[in-house]
């Protein structure tokens, strides 16, 4: 639908119901993706958005911002059936003034489905603040991606001083094995306490940083993070303890190796995790997440070299 307008996409949607049934019928939520022309993702996002919504069901609106300098229009487009999983796709494109954050929300408002919380996702580069972003405001969740952005560390700093609840960031759900894993290994006797930890993992790794702050958020123990010279993300935990420590460390891109005392070497599942089952993991949860929350306060308090806040162990 090129050159066209929000009403006539409406219009098109409510043709398109009539003739193959009620597509919102069971659509639990609407996700909202935000997308600059030029990143090239654009696809990658909507495969991602439609293998998430076979768990959940949504109606997925991609608001794609093009060229600021085109002339002023909305091209459109539809997709339903094989091309939209188990959601049905609404892509606009707008150029010129339409390409701004308050138009790009005025975009999204009619295409919302009625009574069904709203979650914003930022595949590449986010606002910095995203709950004050007129897109973000409109959303009870808002996903944003610090490996996405052009300085990682940098973006995982403004999220700690922009946060609110909502917010959430997939550099964090791809720490979900490491963190269940390293859980799993401290309700393991000997119950010995945690001591210190050491953080290994890429320079500009915001995941690395993230788990070294839920570390000393959570077990209140310095926490050193360290940086390899390799790409990968995240490559080792070590949890001292006076019984010896545990270590999780992970040399390639699909297995781990756990160590623990008094038990043998073994190998565990580790892969680094797809965007889909992290976006369908981040939808599950509409509420706030406090476990991030603290994570960035953790990360903080290591980079200023605080000592970790009260034990929430």
């Amino acid at each position: 639908m090129p050159a066209t307008s929000t009403s006539e996409v409406a219009k098109r949607l409510v043709k398109l119901r009539t003739q193959g049934g009620a597509l919102a019928l069971g659509r639990v939520l609407t996700l909202v993706v935000v997308i600059n022309e030029d990143t090239d993702g654009t696809e990658t996002a909507i495969e991602a958005a439609n293998a998430a919504s076979r768990q959940h069901p949504c109606r997925v609106i991609v608001l794609v911002r093009g060229t600021r300098q085109a002339t002023t229009r909305l091209d459109a487009q539809i997709r339903v059936g094989g091309d939209a999983g188990a959601s049905e796709v609404i892509v606009l494109r707008g150029y010129g003034r339409l390409t701004a954050a308050e138009a790009a929300a005025g975009m999204a408002i009619p295409m919302l489905l009625p009574d069904a919380p709203v979650v914003a996702w930022w595949p590449g580069g986010a606002p910095a603040v995203p709950a004050e972003d007129p897109v973000g405001r409109l959303a009870t969740r808002r996903i944003t991606d610090c490996a996405a952005e052009k300085h990682p560390l940098r973006a995982l700093e403004q999220r700690a001083k922009g946060y609110h609840h909502g917010d959430t960031d997939l550099a964090w759900t791809r720490l979900t094995p490491w963190r269940a894993l390293l859980a799993a290994a401290l309700d393991q006797p000997p119950y010995d306490d945690v001591t210190s930890a050491v953080v290994d993992g890429e320079p500009d790794s915001a995941s690395t940083d993230l788990l070294a702050g839920w570390l000393a958020s959570r077990l209140s123990v310095p926490v050193k993070r360290t940086k390899i010279g390799t790409a990968g993300g995240v490559h080792s935990v070590r949890l001292n303890r006076r019984s010896g420590p545990i270590e999780l460390a992970r040399p390639d891109a699909v297995f781990g190796v756990l160590n623990q005392p008094g038990q043998p070497e073994r190998r565990v599942a580790l892969r680094r995790r797809p965007l889909r089952d992290c976006l369908a993991e981040e939808l599950r949860r509409l509420d706030a997440d406090q476990v991030y929350a603290a994570a960035l306060a953790g990360v903080a308090d290591i980079t200023r070299g605080r000592a970790p806040a009260g034990s929430h162990r």
